[in-house]
This record gives C-alpha cells, structure tokens and sequence, in this order.
C-alpha cells in the first residue's frame, strides 16, 4: 500500500502448540480510520499487543511509521499512543498528574508538557476538573483523559483498543467527535477495536475481520458488504464468523489452556 503507516507482514504468534495469530498480513495508511473487528478470542488483543511492542512474535514483521517495531521498539513507541480497554490511570493522583507522568515518561520537557497537557484537556473537556483526584471521575471522564493522554507525545498512530466500551451513548459520540477530529485535522491514523459494529460501519474508512488467528476479509464497508452480499456490517460479519456465542473471557492463553486439555496435557 502506497503511503503506509502501519505494515504487517506474515505476523504469527504461538502459545506452544496452539497459534493465536496466523501468518496474518495487512497495511494502514497514513492518516486513515482502521477498524479491526472479530469475535471474542479471535486473536484481536495478542496481535495488538504485539502491534505495540507489549508481546513478541513468534513469526513475522511489523513497521510502525517507517520503524521496525520488533527491532526499533524505542522510535516504535514514539510513533503511536494508546488507550487500552482496561483502564489504566492512577486513581490517587489528579487528572493534571496522570499527564504529567506521562510526559516525564516520554521525556517531553517542561514547556511543552504544559502546553501540551493544557491543549489536550482543554480538547477533552476536562481542563476545570484538572485538579481533581481520578477516582471521583466518571467511567466516560476517565476515557476521555485517557486519550488525552496518549496523545501526549503527539503520536502519528493511535490505537484504541475498544475505545466506547461500557459508556453510555452521549458520552460514545463526545469520544468519536474528537477522534474523527484528529484523523481529520491534525492526520493522525487511527486504529480501533469495537464489538459496536455500528461504529466501525459509520467512521472506519477500511475494516479488517479476524477470526480463529486470520484476517478473513478487509476493505472498505462497501467492498465487505458486496462480497457477502449483505446490507448491514453486522449482518456481514455474522455471516463470517458465525453467530455462536464465544466466551467473554476467551483469550489466546485461555485458549491454549482449553487446546491442551483437551489434548490430555
């Protein structure tokens, strides 16, 4: 792909015998909304991980904005943000000293760390609350300073792994205005997970379906509409996975310890 920011080639992972990712390959490119879709246990989490240098895989190459990713984790990490679908904020501290340790992290110094931490949650709406302890905050209020955060280091990708989970609808719609802000103003490429298919349907300009380790199908809504011949994503993406329940706690660990079971290990 022509201009892409993010390339994934031949990405495999195993956990001894059972293979969560396998032999996936796909690219994002500059500035785009990429949606990353599939049902629980599909292997979406494993290779985000490894996307953002948190697992090593067993197999393959990543290039994050022109960086090896599995050799250049450092200017890797540099080039994205993240906000992962576990809240991971210090509750003890405020909102203003949960960016401010991140900044220091990152090493942005003292000038700018002001301005940009003063920019981000001013951009969140969150400014006249930067004094207050995160623990007094709403789940939507500790989301949104959460992607203030990550975007502190001014990222050239965000990953956003189930961005909406669990907010009520205004709140979902707060968040999308200001990703689709920073995709549109400031070219930020944004990568997402969601089990909300209708988010995926209304801002991903291109969708990747995983299931059972393998991207099964990806391109824009209307390319994955006309190969299935369906009218809805959702309707798209049952037909392709399936709609049997999978369990909410199906991870690739969980899934490995269910394959050796059941192979008498």
């Amino acid at each position: 792909m022509p201009d892409a920011i993010v390339e994934v080639s031949h990405l495999t992972k195993r956990f001894g015998d059972f293979t969560a990712v396998n032999d996936v390959s796909f690219s994002v490119a500059r500035g785009q909304i990429f949606a990353f879709l599939g049902p629980n246990g599909a292997g979406k989490s494993t290779t985000i991980k490894i996307l953002t240098t948190l697992l090593n895989p067993t197999a393959g190459e990543i290039t994050l904005n022109g960086f090896d990713a599995l050799h250049d984790k450092d200017n890797a990490r540099k080039s994205f943000g993240i906000v992962f679908q576990d809240q991971s904020l210090d509750d003890e501290l405020t909102a203003y000293e949960n960016m401010e340790f991140h900044a220091v992290l990152y090493g942005i110094n003292t000038e700018v760390r002001k301005k940009n931490i003063h920019e981000l949650l001013v951009l969140v709406e969150l400014w006249d609350r930067k004094d207050s302890l995160v623990k007094t905050f709403s789940g939507g209020m500790k989301r949104r300073l959460e992607i203030a955060r990550g975007l502190l280091h001014h990222p050239k990708i965000f990953f956003l792994d189930e961005p909406t989970q669990g907010l009520d609808p205004q709140t979902r719609n707060h968040i999308w205005h200001y990703v689709k802000n920073l995709s549109e103003e400031k070219g930020v490429t944004i990568f997402f997970t969601t089990h909300y298919l209708e988010e995926a349907q209304e801002y991903a300009q291109r969708i990747a379906i995983m299931d059972h380790g393998n991207i099964i199908t990806e391109g824009t809504l209307e390319d994955i509409l006309k190969k299935t011949g369906e009218k809805t994503l959702e309707a798209a993406f049952l037909k392709l996975t399936g709609s049997d329940i999978r369990e909410e706690s199906a991870s690739s660990l969980e899934a490995m310890r269910r394959h050796r079971q059941m192979r008498g290990h």
